[in-house]
């Protein structure tokens, strides 16, 4: 792919200082791809085109009387739109505050007050009936602009971008900032309580890039999927700015629904991605895998195993296998179809914010899907470390970035500290003094180990299960062995203070139906209290956490009724479990596990 060209990354440096070194350096190349629906294509659009969107978004702003140091918020599905409105707002000073595009009013209009907000940037029809429900709560924001035309409306202080912004920017440098200035002030989509708003600078997020740049060599060539959302900030690190950086160019999906489309379409040859990405693809192999003949789950099985130890001897863990002549087969007649159906030039995924089930890393890395598991927070702008391609162990979270520092507690609690570190929560010393110390170590919450070099996280602090016997459960590892069933669309284990463990579980009604005959179970398995049910159940988990300790096993298990989503409020956006949330709204059926029967 030739040579990288970075644009240079200083201490004091601005993102819009790189964004403007990166128009300077590629202004006709491409940058971006997106969709048109209307058109039914998908189109380019050039880094100097970018710049004049952004210098447009810059000189709007400025009417608005905003200075150095405001907020502006932006609630946008992904795309250039959002591109366009962050680096016009940075380039004018002012400290960004991302929304999720699919946030619930009460955490939208919290946020908006906490950060203080004046102008946001919204989609069209479907955002503004959110804002309406809010609109007595968010006084402070003076404007909020529109991407898709109005069809009216009784809020004076929307605008249409199109009658918002000037038709052509005035060409300006971007204000000088430095690079210890407020860049953006991120809220942490949280499993518990309020989110916090974490404060990076704009050094923070650059060394974060610039550490991760040193890991990974990324071209002008290469092609980023964009589908994670941008108000995360791993996807906002390394799929935006990274890439602004190095050069690459961005297509934006359109929508999770039409990711396998996208994969084929724009051939990606990097994404960053979370785990349930993964389980959702592996998950439908698996589905597929049971209806097919034995001669081809054999074929499967073998592929992915002979691959797998292909992929140690590369690594230097094993030696040659005489299996291996028959590699260049099994991938051709197996692998090459899992890789096409993902575009066919996939060199690099990146896995983060959650952990990955090692058998599905091991099926995929196996199959030739090169992933490398990642770990980071919001606080640490956000990646603290990763795998390497040719030093990778998918059981560990990688080795810290350069520049990076970890260290170990009380308890294997895991510290880390270097420039990517936030400068604190946002309004909230009391917050910051509790999870950042003086001489700038973070408390990141959870338990780790080190060994060879490679972190290997042991347990997370505040979801650790303690039984009424005093031992010590972490739910997490669990739920992603259960999950490897594709029955289970969801899982959460529960026992906190009592003598065993139970499940809730949300189930896969396709998979349902499929099974349920064969074991003279009811088409619904919601429509009577049944034991034989709750027993079918439990032998499915059983199955699936076998290696698991004698007191980590499952006795009990509950089928919850409706689906558990980001717009119910028992996901993070980032598709985790929101625990306190589902006990308490799941407080009656868990009294019903620790009465009576067991399972």
């Amino acid at each position: 792919m030739g040579t990288p060209q970075y644009v240079s990354i200083e201490d004091d440096d601005s993102i819009a200082d790189c964004f403007a070194r990166r128009v300077a350096k590629s202004s006709e190349d491409l940058a971006y791809r997106e969709f048109d629906a209307r058109e039914g294509r998908w189109k380019t659009v050039t880094w100097r085109e970018v710049a004049v969107r952004a210098g447009r978004v810059r000189a709007a702003l400025a009417s608005e009387g905003l200075v150095a140091g405001d907020r502006v918020a932006i609630m946008l599905r992904n795309g250039l739109e959002w591109v366009a409105f962050d680096q016009g707002a940075l380039a004018h000073g002012l400290v960004v505050v991302p929304l999720y595009a699919d946030d619930r009013p009460d955490n939208i209009a919290y946020i908006l007050e906490d950060s203080g907000a004046q102008v946001l940037f919204i989609e069209g029809a479907e955002h503004l009936k959110k804002i309406a429900e809010i609109r007595a709560r968010i006084p402070g924001v003076k404007r909020i602009v529109c991407v898709k035309p109005l069809e009216g409306g009784a809020d004076p202080r929307v605008r249409a971008l199109d009658d918002w912004w000037p038709a052509q920017p005035a060409v300006a440098a971007p204000v000088k900032t430095g690079g210890n200035a407020i860049a953006t002030i991120v809220y942490t989509s949280g499993t518990t309580g309020r989110p916090k708003g974490v404060v990076l600078s704009h050094r923070n997020i650059l060394q974060n890039v610039k550490s991760c740049l040193a890991v990974y060599a990324v071209y002008r060539d290469d092609v980023f999927l964009s589908f994670l959302p941008l108000s995360h900030m791993l996807e906002r690190t390394v799929g935006y700015y990274l890439t602004m950086a190095a050069g690459a160019v961005v297509a934006f999906a359109r929508s999770i629904a039409q990711l396998s489309e996208d994969f084929k379409s724009v051939q990606p040859t990097v994404i960053v991605s979370v785990p349930r990405i993964f389980e959702r693809l592996h998950g439908a192999i698996q589905a597929t895998l049971q209806s097919s003949t034995p001669m081809k789950r054999r074929l499967f099985e073998a592929a992915h195993q002979v691959g797998w130890d292909v992929f140690q001897w590369h690594q230097g863990r094993a030696g040659w296998k005489l299996s291996f002549l028959a590699w260049p087969l099994l991938r051709a007649l197996v692998a090459a179809k899992l890789l096409e159906r993902l575009g066919g030039r996939l060199r690099l995924c990146i896995s983060g914010g959650a952990a990955l089930n090692t058998q599905i890393a091991h099926t995929f890395i196996g199959l030739g899907l090169p992933i490398c598991q990642g770990y980071g927070l919001t606080e640490a702008s956000p990646v603290v470390s990763v795998n390497h391609l040719a030093r990778n162990d998918p059981a560990s979270i990688g080795m810290p970035l350069p520049g990076v520092e970890v260290s170990f507690g009380d308890n294997s609690a895991l510290r880390v500290r270097g420039p990517n570190v936030m400068l604190g929560y946002w309004k909230n010393p009391e917050a910051s003094a509790k999870v950042k110390s003086e001489d700038g170590w973070l408390e990141t919450g959870d338990q780790a180990r080190m060994a060879d070099g490679f972190l290997y996280i042991t347990g997370r602090i505040k979801e650790i299960i303690v039984l009424a016997n005093g031992e010590k459960v972490p739910p997490v590892d669990m739920e992603l062995a259960i999950q490897l069933d594709p029955l289970f669309e969801h899982v959460m284990i529960v026992g906190e203070g009592k003598p065993y463990l139970s499940a809730l579980v949300v189930i896969n009604g396709k998979e349902w139906q499929k099974v349920a005959p064969a074991h003279g179970l009811p088409a619904d398995p919601l429509a009577a209290e049944r034991p034989d049910v709750e027993k079918f159940m439990a032998g499915r988990i059983a199955a699936q956490i076998k290696g698991f300790p004698g007191y980590a096993q499952v006795r009990r298990v509950a089928i919850v009724a409706d689906p558990w989503t980001v717009d119910n409020g028992l996901l993070t956006p980032t598709l985790k479990l929101r625990r306190n949330e589902i006990l308490a709204r799941s407080a009656e059926r868990i009294d019903e596990l620790y009465r009576g029967r067991a399972a």
